[in-house]
């Protein structure tokens, strides 16, 4: 070969590393920018924020207020302030299920009830009061469905029972599992 092309073919090689050096350098930078990346910014928010939810025959089925609701678009998750939902059934008192802070899932099947956690219902003709204090709720609305690995203090009338983990299926009849150290005060009328 000449020494001529010998030249040109290494000036061809030098500017093919090179070149691809640059692109690696480029997609490096691209995915490593905070300019570039998503972030976990808020898409949307609203300040004292009210969800009515109805079933297939127009009757309220659910209410859920918040002080503020901010959803993500990065993981498509609502997150609330002292978030308050009311499951309403119309042959029973409505459900109360209050929390510090509230993480509703991407797909709006799961709310992630953080912090201090009550749960409550009335009482009516031949149903008992309920409230149960706990923490950390993980709660399935449209099942009827709340547990907790926390633990769960449980009162009724003058009742009083706690454990730690819970179990609770919300729908008629109630049924309620406490899993470890359950104690509990049982009184008559």
């Amino acid at each position: 070969m000449m020494p001529g092309k010998v030249q040109f073919y290494c000036y061809i090689a030098l500017l093919a590393i090179v070149s691809g050096w640059l692109v690696k350098l480029s997609e490096s930078d691209r995915t490593q920018s905070p300019i570039l990346q998503k972030s976990h910014s808020a898409e949307y928010f609203s300040s004292g924020y009210v969800k009515w939810e109805m079933d297939e025959t127009g009757h309220l089925k659910s209410k859920l207020i918040a002080k503020t609701m901010t959803h993500y678009g990065d993981d498509q998750t609502t997150h609330l302030q002292t978030p308050k939902l009311t499951l309403i059934n119309q042959d029973t008192p409505p459900w109360l299920i209050a929390a510090e802070v509230g993480i509703v899932s991407a797909n709006g099947e799961q709310i992630f009830l953080k912090g201090k956690t009550v749960i409550e219902r009335a009482e009516a003709p031949g149903i008992s009061p309920l409230k149960i204090n706990s923490s950390n709720m993980r709660v399935k609305p449209e099942q009827y469905y709340a547990e907790t690995d926390d633990w769960a203090e449980l009162l009724s009338a003058l009742n009083r029972t706690e454990g730690v983990g819970m179990q609770m299926n919300y729908s008629d009849p109630v049924r309620i599992k406490l899993f470890s150290k359950v104690r509990g005060k049982y009184a008559s009328k």
